[in-house]
């Protein structure tokens, strides 16, 4: 058992208890937030708010009003960071420039969006660079070609089949990172896709944040690097894992939690995703952001399958 804080929860062994060993560490102090600004950088979202912070209005997740725009509905839970912010038709994303990949991105999932829809055909949507990106940071199909990767969704396309529109946007190259391809990508990978749009029938709003990691390894002399590939004329990187968090509403307004990370190589086919389950905030310490940090903490039921409990 790991205690976050006052909140008392179940860690998965193997990479959870690496990852949490590694990144574990002493927590900063929580700072009130300046009148009028987000509380960015104050409290996990693992962790409950002390009773003596200034905390955000918990009504603010509430479920946005039925005419509200498409991006306070996929974000109603908070932005995990401001850095190059961009929306699409079904998900909002932060661009990282210098990598040529997203930081994270947004989606807000429901047994409509995930539904077959025969009007809507994978096979004629396109690969294509944002050009909404400046040139000097935008990723080309020409950089994946002969690079051995996979272009790899971090909105699946097949979360977005309304329409054919709303699925082509995944195919944009802002929503792309390399992905090793057999045994991870079109494998593994694509299980935990799966599992996340078969939560869609066990919850009526389903909320996800996908992304990249650059983690470290000890190398030979003892010392931790992080080392990672670019590739193409435009250095585009590629992570050394992905994260994948994942937020289910029941009908009664209870939250569950699921958090994961993969290593961005070749998994044995026999290997259950819950091998990847880890606390979120270890993803949230690795990526340097705040993940649904408007969430009403008293709502959060179950992390990683294990009920929560309040010290």
């Amino acid at each position: 058992m790991m205690s976050l804080g006052r909140l008392t929860l179940g860690v998965s062994a193997g990479l959870g208890g690496w990852l949490a060993g590694w990144l574990a560490g002493r927590a900063e102090p929580v700072r009130r937030a300046p009148p009028g600004h987000p509380l960015f950088g104050t409290v996990s979202a693992a962790l409950p708010i002390p009773s003596d912070a200034q905390a955000p209005d918990v009504r603010a997740d509430q479920q946005p009003a039925k005419n509200a725009g498409r991006v306070a509905q996929i974000m109603r839970f908070g932005f995990p960071g401001l850095d190059n912010v961009r929306s699409q038709s079904d998900y909002v994303l932060s661009y990282d420039r210098r990598a040529r990949v997203p930081m994270w991105v947004f989606e807000h999932l429901t047994a409509e969006s995930v539904r077959r829809n025969d009007e809507v055909d994978r096979a004629g949507c396109e690969f294509v660079a944002d050009t909404s990106v400046h040139p000097y940071f935008r990723a080309d199909n020409s950089d994946y070609k002969g690079s051995g990767y996979d272009r790899g969704h971090m909105a699946a396309a097949a979360n977005h089949r309304r329409s054919q529109q709303e699925q082509q946007e995944t195919f944009l190259l802002s929503n792309m990172a390399p992905q090793v391809g057999v045994g991870f990508n079109r494998d593994k990978w694509n299980d935990l896709e799966m599992h996340v749009r078969k939560l869609c029938k066990v919850y009526p709003n389903v909320y996800v944040c996908t992304g990249p990691l650059y983690l470290p390894r000890r190398e030979a002399d003892g010392r931790l690097r992080v080392s990672y590939e670019v590739i193409g004329k435009n250095q585009v990187s590629v992570p050394t894992h992905f994260y994948k968090i994942v937020v289910g509403e029941t009908v009664a307004g209870a939250l569950e939690l699921e958090a994961y990370v993969m290593p961005n190589q070749v998994i044995p086919n026999e290997a259950p995703i819950t091998n990847y389950l880890v606390p979120p905030d270890v993803i949230e310490r690795a990526a340097g952001l705040l993940f649904f940090d408007r969430m009403d903490r008293s709502r959060l039921m179950r992390v990683n399958g294990r009920k929560t409990t309040w010290l």
